[in-house]
């Protein structure tokens, strides 16, 4: 199959993802997916995939375990289409994408960071917005069944005391806003005031895409600059620009404004549909970016591929 004709793009989950048991049945399965969770273990020099496969779950859902462990389980689904296909990424997207975190495991899916490098990042990404922040001075709230726009006015309201920021832009009526505490408790009462349908607070460690994340942004800048990218197989649809790009130097500049920046997710699926994209297969664990496609674009066809049966069911229908 010709890349640039293939009309399908694989996307990436982000952190909410994670669960107890996540890859157990890819490793079971798959040899190529046991090599890549010896691979991240062997980079954390930890047993990471024992923590995934058995819990506990509080120690999996920490944001340093939880970020590598979902790219773990992304490359390893990517891997295995790939071996039991005999066909490339290359040969079977044309774009990659993922939702914040998920951006890491597009891009060590195509090749521009190998999967130890992509882990030891987002061991320090992890790390790095936790400590950003002190425990309880931050918090992000979901809002539901308003507008980007109406959602940024009231971040711009409630900013007037502490830093509230769009964090999200997920799907049609479902924005996040993060920042520090008072700022965005005041957000979710405006958002009520301003007709959404729900406003929450959301249970998280630290305030991501926001600018008090700052700090963090800084120490994956000086980590990047000590790593060999090279450009990826497949061109990423960025979370910032919400198009693609796949020069190696934009790559990691994007991601670096990626930290404090708002993950641009309903413009970035848009893109891809008016660029030729008429599937997205979500690789890896979880099926919350399939259902944020379908309140995108129903036009477009979705699909979440994490267990054996759906990585087999996909790659006999693309061999027919």
């Amino acid at each position: 199959m010709d890349r640039t004709r293939s009309g399908c793009a694989f996307v990436c989950p982000g952190q909410g993802s994670q669960s107890v048991g996540m890859g157990r049945d890819l490793a079971d399965s798959f040899a190529e997916a046991r090599e890549v969770f010896a691979a991240v273990d062997s980079a954390l020099g930890e047993p990471l995939s024992r923590l995934m496969f058995e819990g506990p779950e509080d120690e999996l859902v920490l944001t340093r375990n939880a970020q590598p462990a979902l790219m773990a389980v992304s490359v390893a689904v990517v891997r295995v289409i790939e071996a039991k296909s005999g066909r490339s990424l290359a040969d079977l997207a044309d774009y990659v994408a993922g939702h914040s975190l998920g951006e890491y495991s597009a891009l060590a899916a195509a090749g521009a960071l190998d999967v130890g490098t992509a882990a030891r990042l987002l061991r320090l990404r992890g790390e790095a917005m936790q400590s950003a922040v002190p425990v309880g001075e931050g918090a992000m709230a979901a809002v539901l069944g308003l507008d980007l726009a109406a959602v940024r006015e009231v971040a711009a309201a409630a900013g007037a005391i502490g830093v509230c920021d769009v964090a999200n832009d997920n799907a049609d009526g479902q924005v996040v806003v993060s920042g520090a505490h008072a700022a965005v408790v005041r957000a979710v009462d405006l958002a009520k005031e301003a007709g959404a349908k729900r406003s929450i607070l959301l249970p998280v460690s630290a305030p991501f895409h926001c600018a008090l994340m700052a700090p963090a942004a800084e120490a994956m800048a000086a980590a990047f600059a000590e790593v060999t990218w090279a450009a990826p197989s497949v061109p990423l649809v960025s979370n910032v620009e919400a198009a693609a790009i796949d020069d190696p130097a934009v790559i990691q500049a994007r991601l670096v404004d990626q930290v404090t920046g708002m993950v641009r997710w309903r413009e970035s699926v848009q893109w891809m549909a008016a660029n030729g994209v008429s599937r997205l297969v979500e690789v890896g664990a979880g099926k919350v970016l399939t259902g944020m496609v379908k309140r995108i674009d129903r036009a477009l066809a979705a699909e979440a591929l994490g267990s054996p049966a759906e990585i087999e069911a996909f790659v006999a229908a693309a061999a027919k």
